[in-house]
C-alpha cells in the first residue's frame, strides 16, 4: 500500500517498508547524538494518534505546533496529527502574544504543543481568549502536560483499529496544514495546503535535482520547520531514507556541519551570506603569500561560468584554487556537501559563482508558501544550470508572465486557498493561475529570473520606478553593509537605511587606530561607507541611485522583528523602528 505516497504520513510508512534506517532522526543531548529509528518514529506516531483520539480529537481539528529548535518529536505529532485527519498547524517560535492569540483564534486551534517553558507561558497567558483546550510540550519531562504525560493518555485502551480506520479515510485532496505567512507586507494570511499540494512540490523537486548515489545519506536539519521550504525537504529526506540531524542551534551550524558531514543542504541567503563573510574575515587575516593565494582564487570564482564556458586555461588555474584554498571550506562544511539549495530570497550571482567554482554547487530556486513551495529550480544536467536565474519550471509546474511583469503559477502544488478568506483567494488564484506578487522574466531559454516584488517596487515623486531588489542585492556585496533596505517612495530621490557589518567595521576601526563610539554618527565611518555606496551606484541609473543614507544603531535580528524567521526582512517594521532616521533623510 505505501509504495505509493498520496498523504504526507505515506512518506514515513513508505520508508519502513523500502528502507527503514536505525538512525531516521538524530538529535544531541548532553553532547551526545541520540537516535531513532524508522520503526521508533512509526510506533510513536500512532502513540500520539491514539492520545489524540482520548482527548477527542476528530477528524478537521487543527492541532497547533511551535516549536525553537527542529526535532524529532515536531516530526512525530505531524505525522500522528495528519494520519487521523486532523490538521497540523506550525507557528514560528519568535511570533508575540498578540499573533499567538490572532493565529490561534483564526485557525480554529483545539491543542497547542510548545517545545519549551518560555513558549508555553507566552501560548499559556493568552489561552484564555482562545478556543484551546490545552497545552502540551514536547519537552519529556514528568509534568501534566510533558510529552511523556500527553503520551499516556491513549495507552488506556487499544486506539489501533480507529486509527487505521481513519488513516483510510485520508484522501491525497484533504487539508493537510494550514501555514501562516511571516507577515514581510501585513497581517498573516493561512495558507491552506492539501497532501497532494505538499507531495507534488516534493516530487517535482525530486525530479529536478541530481540523485545522490549514497548508500547512506546525511543531512543537516536547521532552517524552521514551520517553514514550508524546510518542511516539504523533511518529508523529501524521508522518501530518500535520509539520516536526518538536528542542528542544536543557529549560533552552532558550524560544529554541527563539521561532525554531520552532510551531503546536501537547504539554505537560505542570510545564512550563506553570513558563511561566506567568515570564509573572507578568516582570508584577510592571513599573510604574505597565503593571502595572495586566497584572493586570488575569490578573484578567480568570481569569474566562474558552468560547463567550462570559461575555457582549458581558467579551468587549469581553477584546480589550482580548489587544491590550495577552495579544499579547506569543503572541510569546513564537512568535506561531503555535493550541493546547496537555495531558496526564500534572491541570492548575489557572486556566490553561486564562487561556491560552485569551489565544487559546492548552489542550486537557486523560487517558490511561496502559496506554491508548498515550488516553482523552478536550477539543476546542473542537460545545461539546465543558469547563473543569476532562479531556473526552469519544475516538472508540472506552468509559469507566464502577464502584461504588467507578474509571475503566474499553475499546477497541483498550488495551495487550495487563504482559511477563511474566500475573497483574498479570488483575487489571487485567478482562473487557476497564483500571482505570485513577484516581477520577472522568462529569458530565450527558458529561464526565469525575478526582478523584484511586485509591492516593494515603488515610484519616486518624479515619477520614476525604483526597483528595491536590485539595488539591494548590489549594495550588500559589500564587506560593511550587513543589511540594506532601499527607501524612497513619492520622495525626490532614492535613500537607503543601512545596518553595517558590525565585526567587520570593528575591525577596520582597529586596523585604522580609529575608536567608534557611535556608529552613526562617526564621520570617518560614514565617509568610508559612503565610498561604498559611491562605487555600487555606479552600476545604476542616475535616478534610482542612492543619494542619501543613514546608519541604523543596532543589529536587525529576527528577535526585534527586522527580520522574518527566514531572515527576510520586514520593510513596514524597519520603516517603523527607523522613523526618524527616515525624517532625517528627507527633511
Amino acid at each position: 500500500m505505501y509504495n505509493q505516497v498520496t498523504r504526507l504520513f505515506d512518506f514515513a510508512y513508505y520508508q519502513q517498508i523500502n528502507k527503514p534506517i536505525n538512525k531516521s532522526f538524530n538529535f544531541k543531548k548532553n553532547d551526545v547524538w541520540h537516535s531513532i529509528s524508522t520503526q521508533e518514529y512509526i510506533n510513536s506516531a500512532n502513540k500520539v494518534s491514539a492520545s489524540l483520539l482520548s482527548l477527542g480529537v476528530k477528524p478537521n481539528d487543527k492541532i497547533a505546533v511551535i516549536t525553537e529548535n527542529n526535532n524529532p518529536n515536531w516530526h512525530i505529532l505531524d505525522i500522528g496529527v495528519l494520519q487521523i485527519g486532523a490538521q497540523n498547524i506550525p507557528l514560528y517560535a519568535t511570533l508575540s502574544e498578540k499573533d499567538y492569540e490572532y493565529i490561534l483564534n483564526h485557525s480554529d486551534a483545539k491543542y497547542c504543543f510548545v517545545s519549551n517553558n518560555e513558549i508555553y507561558k507566552k501560548v499559556k497567558s493568552v489561552a484564555s481568549k482562545t478556543q484551546l483546550k490545552n497545552i502540551y510540550s514536547l519537552e519529556e519531562f514528568e509534568s501534566d502536560y510533558g510529552w511523556n504525560t500527553f503520551l499516556e493518555l491513549g495507552e488506556k485502551e487499544n486506539h489501533q483499529p480507529k486509527i487505521e480506520e481513519l488513516k483510510q479515510k485520508v484522501k491525497s485532496e484533504d487539508l493537510a496544514t494550514i501555514i501562516y505567512t511571516s507577515g514581510t507586507t501585513g497581517t498573516p494570511k493561512g495558507v491552506m495546503l492539501s497532501h497532494k499540494n505538499i507531495i507534488t512540490a516534493v516530487f517535482a523537486t525530486k525530479a529536478s535535482l541530481q540523485n545522490i548515489d549514497k548508500n547512506s545519506i546525511r543531512i543537516l536539519s536547521y532552517l524552521p520547520i514551520c517553514h514550508i521550504f524546510e518542511r516539504a525537504s523533511s518529508y523529501y529526506n524521508q522518501y530518500r531514507s535520509a539520516e536526518t540531524y538536528f542542528a542544536e542551534s543557529l549560533e552552532k551550524i558550524g560544529d554541527n556541519i563539521r561532525e554531520v558531514k552532510p551531503h546536501y543542504l537547504a539554505v537560505v541567503p542570510r545564512l550563506l551570506e553570513k558563511i561566506f563573510d567568515k570564509i573572507v574575515d578568516k582570508g584577510s587575516s592571513l599573510k604574505g603569500v597565503k593571502k595572495w593565494l586566497f584572493f586570488w582564487a575569490l578573484e578567480l570564482g568570481e569569474k566562474f561560468e558552468p560547463y567550462h564556458k570559461n575555457g582549458a586555461w581558467y579551468h587549469f588555474k581553477l584546480r589550482i584554487a580548489n587544491k590550495l584554498i577552495f579544499s579547506k571550506w569543503r572541510a569546513a562544511l564537512g568535506n561531503h556537501i555535493e550541493y546547496m539549495v537555495s531558496g526564500s530570497a534572491p541570492l548575489q550571482p557572486k556566490l553561486i559563482r564562487i561556491f560552485t567554482a569551489a565544487n559546492i554547487p548552489i542550486f537557486e530556486g523560487y517558490g511561496m508558501t502559496e506554491a508548498a513551495p515550488t516553482g523552478s529550480v536550477n539543476d546542473m544536467r542537460n545545461h539546465n544550470f543558469k547563473i543569476g536565474t532562479v531556473g526552469k519550471p519544475l516538472k508540472g509546474v506552468i509559469i507566464k508572465i502577464a502584461e504588467d511583469g507578474e509571475i503566474l503559477m499553475k499546477g497541483d502544488n498550488i495551495m487550495m486557498g487563504y482559511y477563511k478568506q474566500p475573497e483574498l483567494t479570488k483575487k489571487t488564484i485567478i482562473e487557476g493561475f497564483l500571482h505570485t506578487g513577484d516581477i520577472g522574466i522568462i529569458d530565450d531559454e527558458g529561464f526565469l529570473k525575478i526582478t523584484d516584488r511586485k509591492k516593494e517596487i515603488f515610484k519616486t515623486s518624479g515619477g520614476k520606478y525604483i526597483v528595491p531588489a536590485a539595488l539591494e542585492s548590489e549594495f550588500k556585496q559589500s564587506r560593511f553593509i550587513e543589511q540594506i533596505m532601499v527607501i524612497g517612495e513619492a520622495q525626490k530621490m532614492p535613500a537607503a537605511l543601512i545596518q553595517i557589518n558590525f565585526e567587520f567595521v570593528k575591525e577596520w576601526a582597529k586596523r585604522h587606530n580609529h575608536k567608534i563610539v557611535d556608529v552613526t554618527t562617526d564621520k570617518k565611518l560614514i565617509k568610508r561607507i559612503q565610498k561604498e555606496v559611491n562605487f555600487y551606484n555606479q552600476k545604476f541609473g542616475k535616478w534610482e541611485q542612492i543619494k542619501k543614507f543613514q546608519i541604523t544603531p543596532n543589529e536587525w535580528t529576527i528577535d526585534d522583528g527586522h527580520l522574518t524567521p527566514t531572515m527576510k526582512m520586514r520593510r513596514k517594521i524597519i520603516l517603523e523602528k527607523y522613523q526618524k532616521l527616515y525624517q532625517k533623510i528627507y527633511n
